[in-house]
């Protein structure tokens, strides 16, 4: 595929793109097909390569019927999708930083005194953040993963949905996961979608950027 077509496909992702509520239930995604999404997602940025974030598949009918109790006002992306993604930023930040360090050394992509050098600055730096600072940290970074999470999807065909309105602080703990540790970022339901969803108005640049 030459440059031009590969623009062209990445144009007709971002511009494309639409916050879809209707999904064709009949639609699933296999879990390799997921995996797939999932790992193109993880190779957003991250401060210090740390990748702090957590998802949470939602699928199976048991699964949702959970989540509808946290997120009532979302009932039909919820229903209708071939799964909810709950993004959570771990607030253990460093936990994968010798695996993530270490990998790389053995793959070649940095020396052993570089890995060296930069987990005595991060980790500490890292556990010495307060909570909030913390917190701050895990948004940014789970922010990141999930908007190329949803561009990942559309490249497999597939709409999103981007969701704050559900109950926070207590959706960690109904599936499980520690809620002192894992801070909810947001839902993101993803399907085929059942119609084309409303387009939307950007403002245009000269209204948020400056130049100097």
């Amino acid at each position: 595929m030459n440059n031009v077509n590969k623009r062209k496909d990445f144009n007709d992702i971002i511009t494309g793109r639409r916050a879809i509520a209707n999904y064709d239930p009949s639609v699933k995604i296999s879990r390799e097909e997921m995996k797939e999404i999932l790992t193109e997602a993880t190779l957003a940025p991250s401060s210090f390569n740390m990748q702090p974030w957590h998802f949470l598949v939602i699928e199976s009918p048991e699964a949702k019927a959970t989540l509808l109790q946290l997120a009532p006002f979302n009932a039909s992306q919820v229903n209708t999708s071939a799964a909810v993604i709950a993004v959570f930023g771990d607030l253990q930040i460093v936990t994968h930083a010798e695996e993530i360090y270490g990998k790389a050394v053995e793959l070649g992509y940095m020396p052993q005194d570089v890995k060296d050098k930069k987990l005595a600055m991060s980790v500490p730096y890292f556990q010495n953040l307060s909570v909030e600072a913390k917190k701050e940290s895990v948004l940014i970074d789970s922010g990141l993963v999930s908007m190329q999470l949803m561009l990942s999807a559309r490249a497999h065909g597939y709409e999103t949905n981007p969701m704050a309105g559900y109950k926070k602080d207590r959706i960690a703990e109904a599936f499980g996961l520690e809620a002192d540790r894992f801070i909810p970022i947001m839902l993101i339901s993803i399907g085929k979608a059942a119609n084309a969803g409303h387009g939307s108005v950007r403002l245009p640049v000269e209204k948020v950027a400056q130049w100097k």
